[in-house]
Formats: C-alpha cells, sequence, structure tokens
C-alpha cells in the first residue's frame, strides 16, 4: 500500500543509505526534519522524504494526516529469550528473600527450571504462549527482533525451539533474526566436558535454522576455552558468533568474542579499561541490558565510558523470564538516560541503527533511510526524543507500520 504521512512535527532517526552503525561521537547525532512528510512505496519500504514547505505530495498515495505528531523508526531488540514455557515467579519470591542468580542457579533453578517447563510443552504451545509475547513486544513499539533458543538444553529440545523461532520469523510482520544458544547453561543428565560436546555435535542441525551461535560465556556457565571451542563450530557451520559476557564477573567472554569476529558481546555489566580496548577497531558491537541489571540490582553497562573511547553501543530487552521479565523497548531506552546517563539521541541510536546492527538487520531496518523497510511509530502530537525518555509511561504511540502494513498498537 502506497501511502504518505504528511504535517509530521518532527521526523527523527534520518541516516544516509550505507550507514550501518553509529560510534563515538557519531552517537550524539541523528537527522531530523521538523514541519516533513514521508513516502512508503508499494513494497513497504521507505521510497521518500523532505520538508512539507514548497513540498508536492503524490498524487497517487493514500494520505495520513500526522497532526504535528513525531514519525521514528521501530524500535529494535537484539536480545531476547522471548521463546519459552510457564513462568518463573516462583523465583521471584527467592529473589525477594535475598537469594542472588548465582545461588538460585547453583540450586538447580533458573536456567534449568525453564528447561524442565519447556521438555514438558509441545512445540504448538510452546508457539502459542511465545507468541503472546512477540504480539507484546510489536506493540510496544519493536519491529525487529533476535530471539535466542537456550532453554532446551539437549538436542531435542534445542531444536525444538529453533523451529518455533522459524515459525514466529515466517509469520510475523516484525524482522526476526534467529540464534542458536545451547550452551546457556549445562543440560541436565550431562557432565560439563560431555555437553560442550554435546552442542558442538548440534552445531550443523541448528545451523539449518538460525542465524548465529551465542556461548553464555562468565562465571559458574562457560570457560573462554570452550567458549572458543563452540564459536569456531559454530563459525565452520556458518553461524557468526554473538557472546552473553561480562554479566556476573569480569570473564574474558568479550576478548574471545572480538577474536573470533562475534557481532555483539552482550550484557557488559561487569567491565574494565580491558574491554574496551580488546573492542576498538572490531565490528563487534557492544551491547549493554539495562533491564537484568533493573530486575537483577547489578551495576549498569558504563555506556558513557565506551562512548567516550569511540565506540558505539546497542541497548536490548534480554526479555526473559528469570532476569528481565519485559520487552518494553522504550523503558529501556529511558533507562539508558535515566540510570547510564545516555542523553535522549545516545538513547535513541542505541535502540534503534545500532541495535540493528547489533543483529545483522542494519540494512533493513533501525534508521529513516531510503530503501529500508517502513518499520514506523507515529508518536501523539507534541513528542520528541527527550519527552519519550522523560515521561517513559505516558502513552506516546498514535500509530505503527511494519513493512508498510498497519499494526494496532496498545492504546494508552
Amino acid at each position: 500500500m502506497k501511502f504518505t504521512i504528511k504535517n509530521l512535527g518532527l521526523l527523527v532517526g534520518i541516516q544516509p543509505e550505507g550507514v550501518r552503525r553509529l560510534q563515538g561521537a557519531e552517537m550524539s547525532q541523528t537527522g531530523s526534519l521538523r514541519n516533513a512528510w514521508l513516502l512508503v512505496d508499494d513494497n513497504g519500504r521507505i521510497a521518500d522524504f523532505g520538508a512539507m514547505e514548497g513540498s508536492t505530495l503524490s498524487a497517487n498515495a493514500e494520505v495520513v494526516d500526522a497532526n504535528g505528531g513525531m514519525l521514528m523508526p521501530a524500535f529494535c531488540d537484539s536480545h531476547t529469550h522471548l521463546v519459552y514455557a510457564g513462568s518463573r515467579d516462583g523465583e521471584f519470591l527467592d529473589k525477594l528473600s535475598g537469594l542472588s542468580y548465582e545461588e538460585i542457579a547453583a540450586r538447580g533453578g533458573g536456567i534449568l527450571n525453564s528447561a524442565d517447563l519447556l521438555h514438558e510443552t509441545s512445540e504448538d504451545e510452546l508457539y502459542r504462549q511465545s507468541m503472546v509475547r512477540v504480539n507484546e513486544v510489536m506493540a510496544k513499539g519493536t519491529g525487529c527482533l533476535e530471539i535466542k533458543s537456550g532453554y532446551g538444553l539437549n538436542p531435542e529440545d534445542e531444536l525444538k525451539m529453533l523451529r518455533v523461532i522459524r515459525r514466529i520469523k515466517e509469520t510475523v510482520p516484525a524482522v526476526v533474526k534467529s540464534t542458536f544458544l545451547g550452551a546457556h547453561a549445562v543440560g541436565r543428565k550431562y557432565t560439563y566436558e560431555a555437553y560442550v560436546q554435546a552442542v558442538i555435535d548440534m552445531m550443523p542441525e541448528a545451523a539449518g535454522y538460525a542465524d548465529f551461535v551465542d556461548v553464555f560465556c562468565d562465571k559458574g556457565f562457560f570457560t573462554v576455552e570452550d567458549t572458543a571451542r563452540i564459536l569456531e563450530a559454530g563459525k565452520r557451520c556458518g553461524l557468526r558468533p554473538k557472546i552473553h559476557a561480562n554479566e556476573l564477573a569480569v570473564s574474558g567472554g568479550v576478548q574471545v568474542g572480538v577474536e573470533y569476529g562475534a557481532l555483539s558481546v552482550d550484557h557488559l555489566e561487569q567491565t574494565t579499561v580491558a574491554e574496551i580496548e580488546a573492542l576498538k577497531g572490531s565490528e563487534t558491537m557492544p551491547t549493554m541490558l539495562p533491564g537484568s541489571s533493573f530486575f537483577l540490582g547489578l551495576p549498569y553497562g558504563k555506556a558513557k565510558d565506551f562512548i567516550q573511547a569511540g565506540l558505539g553501543v546497542a541497548l536490548a530487552s534480554d526479555y526473559n523470564p528469570g532476569s528481565s521479565p519485559s520487552g518494553d523497548m522504550r523503558f529501556v531506552m529511558a533507562q539508558g538516560s535515566i540510570k547510564m546517563k545516555l542523553t535522549p539521541v545516545q538513547a535513541f541510536n542505541a535502540v534503534t541503527i545500532n541495535a540493528a546492527y547489533a543483529m545483522g538487520a542494519s540494512d533493513l531496518c533501525g534508521s529513516i533511510t531510503r530503501g529500508k523497510r517502513a518499520n514506523l511509530i507515529l508518536t501523539r502530537p507534541g513528542w520528541d526524543l527527550t519527552k519519550l525518555c522523560y515521561t517513559y509511561q505516558t502513552p506516546f504511540m498514535e500509530r505503527m507500520w511494519l513493512g508498510g502494513q498497519p499494526f494496532m498498537p496498545e492504546r494508552g
């Protein structure tokens, strides 16, 4: 459907063709136009945009009057675990009683509890439960997301997860990327050594479904040495690495991720100058997960230090049942400003173009660029990026499009 959105109070997130990520001082800038219009073509792509003054709008396109609202690219969420079964709200009570994430995991809870629930859940039911969450995050403004396996922890159930992710990818209007995270924890009935080998043995079949391979390289989970073995096996099967690292300790996961060409290294609640130095000059996007810091009471990532060192930063939700049970990317953006002291523009870039880069989708999503998918949010009149972070619970969405097709957001 070809249509024009006119009378935009603000068009924000404009980037030239070919820009895939922003780094350093670039993080503080985003192209914008006031009193603007934007044209979407019949293929659901951004065809053109410009200032209203002196413009001649396409005569053969439907017209949407923005009435002074702000138009922005839909949010991109490069780190989620939203395919899971049941709930871990019982562990929430354990946390309130003072148990740490590590203590719950050491008692056989955490990820292993999710694996038990997933094993007992049929594939169709797992898809049904997961689609509730997928629709939830799209309704909150997410137009591109990555989904990981990692609650199977054996060949049969990991593949069940990957099939569900593929089914989601084929049925929703958002862009979806898939990651094989067999190395999320050691599956029950395995020794550590046997499970590392099992993950390696799963790789060829997993590669038929996934875009990436990921490893939880952290204290109490997988070592740097075994992370390298798993990433090497993934690369042989055509899977580009992503990494969970430095959530619980300075683990060496950032360095091994960079060595193996990881597209992103994620979490980074615990970092030093060494991690920043390792990332300089690499293609790897440091990705921080403020929702996990909020829910677990962990330190927030030192995003400003990374930017001041000339690096880019992405922010993602980490939507999962145990440590970040929310996929609200507007709240993630607000935390980037409120807790991590990013400017609203820096936080916006971190949840749009840089998050798209962190899942290999910035050629499709994450900015207002001619030729990109029209994944767009139109706000109510009078909004800008500062207000988006400041009044972070006030309803703001008027309309939304995914691939140029209307998607009805939740109304406040």
